[in-house]
């Protein structure tokens, strides 16, 4: 059995309609992005132990195998500046999507704060529409 009154006005159940949605979905998103991030971090986690088990696999054949593993100092030096580079750029684009996310709520929140004002505008312009149609003589 619904919880909502019955109603036959089309906007009022339309609105309670709506507001119903709105509370549910207010209630998962909370645990849907806490769910989005526990899998996200078990990502991470599992591609570097992966990463991880490769190297040390490849170390050890390397050892047993008696095959040099050093490398010239040029090389240790394009790798750890091509590192820092990846570490710079990631880092970056982090900033990046954080201010487009930060700048994309705001925008939803002036929106928000401006729906009554385009809602009082547009009821003022359907009011000079009807107008001419509805006075009486």
């Amino acid at each position: 059995m619904s919880t909502q009154s019955q109603t036959s006005d089309a906007f009022a159940m339309y609105k309670q309609n709506v507001q119903k949605y709105f509370e549910n979905i207010s209630k998962l998103t909370p645990q849907y992005f806490q769910s989005a991030t526990e899998l996200q971090n078990e990502c991470m986690k599992t591609c570097q132990k992966t990463i991880d088990a490769a190297v040390s696999m490849q170390q050890e054949f390397v050892k047993k195998a008696g095959i040099n593993s050093e490398i010239p100092n040029s090389a240790k030096t394009a790798i750890v500046d091509t590192n820092k580079q990846l570490v710079q750029a990631s880092t970056v684009n982090n900033q990046l999507i954080k201010t487009t996310i930060d700048a994309t709520v705001q925008n939803f929140k002036t929106f928000s704060d401006n729906v009554n004002a385009f809602t009082e505008l547009n009821k003022n312009i359907i009011q000079t529409w009807i107008t001419p149609f509805t006075q009486k003589n």
